[in-house]
């Protein structure tokens, strides 16, 4: 049904977000907290046959998650796993210049036209390919919570041992809850002196209304003895999501 090994490397992946050293390039200790959530991971699903679909999210912008599923994904291929990483942050899509691959055709195009050229081979390693988020549609939350995606998604459970989803922030918009009873279960990013227990706690008030499977939490940019990362307003990232298309790909450079 798919071609998945396509290489082909069009569209201006320079327009998207970066988020900085991952895969091989990551030091020692990080690498290692990924490795142990890999191992944590597949205590998760001892019966579970076929692919694995493990959604990412945070409870708002600019928490890790974008770079703890690119990291997961890594290193869940490099214990020798067929692993595809899908960027379903089809609002803000962060994964096309990290993974030096284009935006377009993506999930979207899959979703809407039918366009299967849309899995890459990712450059971190062998075992690890890539969807892209694809075109920005005008109505990603219908497009996410379709049947059409969840067909597309027992399709690739078929063909891979582990799905990584990266997804929007839970508290901005609905599309990772549309998506919450689908995958096999979430895991939630928080940032160190950034995500508020208000929010945390709303975001797991959603994510259980919506009855998804909650894997557990995955503590991000912790520095020790620097008072790291001052919080911004989520407000503006809001507005961000519910942007026209052509505005969403001109804003600034953020890690998610």
């Amino acid at each position: 049904m798919f071609d998945f090994l396509k290489k082909k490397n069009n569209g201006n992946p320079e327009d998207q977000n970066s988020l900085g050293k991952v895969g091989e390039d990551l030091d020692f200790a990080t690498k290692e907290a990924y490795n142990l959530l890999r191992t944590n991971l597949s205590f998760s699903f001892p019966e579970k046959t076929g692919g694995r679909m493990i959604g990412v999210t945070s409870s708002c912008p600019q928490e890790g998650k974008s770079f703890t599923a690119v990291n997961l994904a890594y290193v869940l291929a490099e214990a020798g796993n067929r692993t595809l990483l899908i960027d379903a942050d089809m609002r803000r899509p962060s994964l096309a210049k990290t993974l030096q691959r284009p935006l377009s055709p993506g999930l979207s195009n899959l979703l809407v036209n039918g366009d299967q050229s849309v899995i890459h081979k990712s450059v971190l390693h062998p075992n690890l390919s890539a969807v892209m988020a694809g075109d920005l549609p005008p109505n990603p939350s219908e497009l996410i919570s379709s049947e059409k995606m969840r067909g597309i998604l027992s399709v690739f459970s078929k063909h891979f041992d582990f799905i990584i989803v990266d997804l929007p922030p839970v508290t901005s918009v609905s599309d990772p809850l549309a998506i919450s009873q689908v995958v096999d279960g979430v895991i939630v990013v928080l940032r160190h002196e950034r995500t508020r227990r208000s929010e945390l706690q709303e975001t797991i008030r959603q994510l259980r209304f919506a009855k998804a499977h909650i894997l557990g939490f995955v503590y991000n940019g912790y520095s020790h003895g620097s008072g790291y990362y001052r919080r911004r307003s989520s407000y503006s990232y809001k507005n961000y999501y519910y942007s026209s298309s052509n505005s969403a790909q001109s804003g600034e450079d953020e890690t998610q």
